[in-house]
């Protein structure tokens, strides 16, 4: 795997999910309206508390982007890796479940997909080993 190419995935994934936690928590409303999604106005606090976890993994994955950067971290970066497809694909559950459920509306199957989509490239990739065979 390319460097650069790890490094803008990196930040990719870091971006997002790091400006998607910190519009949870600013303005649950607004988010939810961005993603075409409603919710009860009783439940927008509670959606602010997620928003953190959402932020931790874009924390996370900023993170990540520094330890691409810097050849020799790669078993550091495996670590990132390892706990948010973890928590990727146990939120990608959950929302499948919801929204199997009609607890949740159809909307939130981006967050399944996104969620999904990322937890399972990065356990093949570390089932590969890509983060082994950085390059420049």
């Amino acid at each position: 795997m390319k460097r650069s190419l790890l490094i803008a995935y990196q930040l990719a994934t870091g971006v997002s999910d790091a400006s998607t936690g910190l519009l949870l928590i600013a303005s649950p409303e607004l988010a939810l309206r961005l993603m075409k999604l409603h919710a009860a106005t009783e439940i927008l606090p509670f959606l602010s508390y997620i928003g953190t976890f959402v932020l931790s993994v874009g924390i996370a994955g900023l993170y990540g982007a520094v330890l691409a950067a810097r050849p020799g971290s790669e078993e550091k970066l495996e670590v990132v890796w390892t706990l948010t497809s973890i928590t990727r694909g146990l939120v990608a559950t959950f929302v499948a479940y919801k929204i199997a459920t009609g607890e949740f509306e159809q909307g939130w199957i981006s967050v399944v997909l996104v969620d999904g989509a990322v937890a399972l490239l990065q356990l093949v990739g570390l089932t590969r080993k890509w983060l082994s065979h950085v390059s420049t």
